[in-house]
């Protein structure tokens, strides 16, 4: 089973990959409670899948230092 997206192209926009885990768990948990989206018509069906896929289309982005 492939992870989609792959972790080779979210490493092009977040080098981390703690980052993205830690990015994409808290995104998830956001959108578990509002039920709100930035991209439309998500692949995924979970959560941090969505999040990931966020993070893929550079609408979801970090900053260093915005803890």
């Amino acid at each position: 089973m492939m992870l989609e997206p792959s972790i080779d192209a979210l490493q092009g926009k977040i080098n981390s990959k703690y980052t993205l885990v830690t990015l994409s768990a808290r995104r998830a948990r956001q959108m578990q409670e509002t039920k709100n989206y930035m991209i439309d018509n998500p692949n995924s069906h979970k959560y941090v899948g969505i999040a990931l896929e966020e993070i893929l289309s550079e609408k979801l982005t970090f900053t260093p230092g915005e803890e």
